[in-house]
């Protein structure tokens, strides 16, 4: 195999995981080739850190390398570095995945996730863009005027799961408690059975510049702690973000 067939065929494997976890079968299937090839490549690719395995024997997902990198080009760079510690922070706090986003037009863009050691994983949504009002980062961003709610909400509101809100008023009336508590819940907004909660980012004078978040399955998340509890965790560890 040549070096740039070997390189071709490295970058098809990373592409394949950016949607992902995936084991050595399914990425395999996926890129078109030998079940071999692609162990010898993600076997190079972990030694490297550009991925990773979940467990021994699992699935394998990107890894701390790819995210510098990733880093250096993406949106809010600056902003991956300085919040990925705190991710890890709130994962190891909640028991849940934990990720970051930034406004994007009217979308929320999804920069990083860490995920949490669950049998049952919450998808990566990094490189993700989802409407703001669907999410639970998106309407912080909404309630705090980081998105210009105005102008949001005078378009026609996508619904995506079933209880996505999708009435201005209905949206608007959370955000003096948004703007009071300082975090906002979304219960089955953006996916039916997946809750998230998430607080502002602020930058060194004071402007929202994103937005931290912990989410998990419904029937887990919150679970037995207290909503209220978790979403002051979640404002503390945004405040610790030093940029």
């Amino acid at each position: 195999m040549s070096s740039v067939q070997s390189v071709e065929r490295a970058f098809a494997v990373l592409r394949c995981l950016s949607g992902g976890p995936a084991g050595v079968t399914d990425v395999a299937d996926r890129v078109n080739l030998p079940k071999s090839t692609v162990s010898r490549l993600l076997s190079t690719l972990d030694d490297l850190g550009m991925v990773e395995q979940i467990e021994p024997g699992g699935n394998y997902r990107v890894g701390a390398g790819m995210v510098e990198i990733a880093a250096a080009v993406l949106p809010g760079r600056s902003l991956i570095a300085a919040v990925r510690p705190h991710l890890h922070e709130l994962v190891r706090a909640t028991g849940e995945a934990a990720g970051l986003s930034i406004a994007d037009r009217f979308d929320m863009l999804y920069l990083d996730q860490v995920d949490a050691d669950n049998q049952v994983q919450i998808r990566d949504w990094t490189g993700e863009r989802l409407p703001a009002h669907t999410v639970s980062s998106g309407q912080v961003l909404l309630a705090f005027g980081a998105i210009d709610a105005d102008r949001y909400l005078s378009q026609p509101l996508e619904r995506l799961a079933s209880h996505t809100l999708t009435d201005a008023t209905a949206i608007r009336e959370r955000f003096a408690e948004i703007i009071l508590k300082g975090y906002a819940w979304a219960m089955g907004e953006v996916a039916d059975g997946l809750n998230s909660v998430a607080a502002p980012i602020r930058d060194s004078q004071g402007r929202i510049v994103g937005a931290i978040h912990a989410h998990g399955p419904a029937y887990r998340f919150p679970g037995d702690a207290d909503a209220d509890e978790v979403g002051r965790l979640v404002v503390a560890t945004a405040a610790r973000v030093r940029l």
